[in-house]
């Protein structure tokens, strides 16, 4: 690849829009969800469906389950997405992130009293 080229990929991987927020994995045998945030929305999406293509848990809290009932029995959906401002930082769009996931803990929370 020229160099030209590479620059040009290289240009518009840093001047995309960065689309994060939360997205939850569940399992429809129980019911059991998991919130997560994420800085890359369709990047989490990609990596869910590799994990449920190669059966292969994507992360240890929900190991137990996820052989309990299997790969087929998880689903990723997104549950809000936030677009980080040109004028924010990582770690402004991070914390923004953070709270977003602590709103949708306290709904959780609710929900279950």
């Amino acid at each position: 690849m020229e160099s030209s080229a590479k620059k040009a990929l290289k240009d518009q991987y840093k001047n995309r829009i960065m689309t994060g927020g939360i997205y939850r994995i569940q399992c429809s045998k129980d019911g059991s969800y998991w919130l997560r945030t994420s800085f890359d929305m369709q990047g989490s999406k990609n990596r869910f469906a590799f994990s449920k293509a190669t059966d292969s848990c994507p992360e240890i809290c929900m190991l137990k389950t996820w052989k309990q009932y299997g790969a087929d029995s998880f689903s990723f959906e997104i549950v809000e997405e936030i677009e980080k401002k040109e004028t924010q930082t990582q770690r402004q769009f991070s914390d923004d992130l953070n709270t977003l996931l602590e709103m949708w803990n306290e709904k959780k929370m609710e929900g279950e009293q």
